[in-house]
């Protein structure tokens, strides 16, 4: 029987971009510019607020050579939390003043995609970005409108991908060496359920597990049928996004928002959902190549 519980004493205002890295739940507080990592075995907690210099912030993710990168309103920067500084990479979108950045991860191969998202729900106007380890950025994927839950497969073959307002999990052909999504395809529908698929991480058995925004639950599909196989409720409507973590990435810790008009108890806590019977893969930090399960090297 799963448990499902707050933890951590920090309330966000939107959480988001939760990542387990070196036995810490890193992840931001969009709307307060904020970036937050917890320690669900002690409860410590840390905060930098970077809204002076990045505005609001998207996500949050680890470099191989040290310090974090973050991407928000004025593009992506690179942070160090030791000092509090940042520092200024690119930003592809400085002449969009209604978009910003939004959901990322890293590839298996170091490179770090991020989103964007039309504040406006102008259709289309956004776009994925990649960022490569060599500094230069490049549009991935053109005619997004809102940004959001990017995973590979565990052989790096395939990426997954949610643009929201589709309501659809898209599947790519990845290419690890060159960093290009190809073939582009809808792999599922979550039309099913009636609201908004945001964040997105997978599982060591290659299942997805999407929150939903407005939609107060997390859902398991399996890539392989496109069924629905798991859903998680939750006592707050604004599930946005999921990363499973822990000493045995067994446990899934999931971020939330507080809702315009409806008080909820836990609104903006981060839960952990304990006793699923599956666990999640490592996280991948910018820079570092890692090498996909199910292939050698030789």
């Amino acid at each position: 029987m799963a448990t499902i519980d707050p933890i951590g004493s920090y309330v966000a205002q939107w959480g988001e971009g939760p990542l387990w890295w070196q036995d810490r739940l890193m992840y931001v507080d969009i709307e307060r510019g904020r970036v937050l990592q917890l320690d669900p075995l002690t409860g410590e907690e840390k905060m930098w607020d970077v809204s002076d210099r990045v505005g609001r912030v998207g996500t949050v993710v680890p470099r191989s050579d040290g310090g974090w990168l973050v991407a928000g309103d004025s593009g992506l920067h690179f942070f160090d939390p030791a000092s509090g500084e940042t520092k200024a990479i690119v930003d592809p979108e400085s002449d969009k003043a209604d978009n910003r950045f939004n959901d990322g991860k890293c590839s298996p191969d170091g490179r770090f995609f991020a989103g964007t998202i039309s504040l406006v729900k102008s259709e289309g106007d956004a776009a994925l970005y990649r960022l490569d380890p060599d500094g230069s950025c490049q549009v991935a994927f053109e005619g997004v409108t809102n940004s959001n839950g990017i995973v590979w497969s565990a052989d790096a073959s395939t990426c997954y991908y949610i643009d929201t307002p589709r309501r659809e999990i898209l599947a790519f052909d990845y290419c690890s060496e060159s960093g290009q999504l190809s073939s582009m395809r809808v792999l599922l529908s979550t039309a099913a359920v009636d609201a908004s698929p945001d964040g997105m991480t997978i599982d060591s058995e290659g299942r997805l597990w999407v929150a939903f925004c407005h939609g107060a639950c997390v859902v398991c599909y399996d890539p392989k049928t496109g069924k629905a196989v798991h859903r998680v409720d939750f006592p707050c409507l604004e599930t946005t996004a999921c990363a499973f973590g822990g000493s045995n990435l067994d446990e899934l810790y999931v971020t939330t928002g507080i809702h315009a008009t409806v008080r909820e108890e836990h609104a903006g806590r981060v839960f952990c959902v304990r006793g699923l019977g599956v666990t999640g893969v490592t996280a991948h930090a910018f820079g570092a190549y890692t090498t996909p399960q199910n292939r050698r090297d030789d």
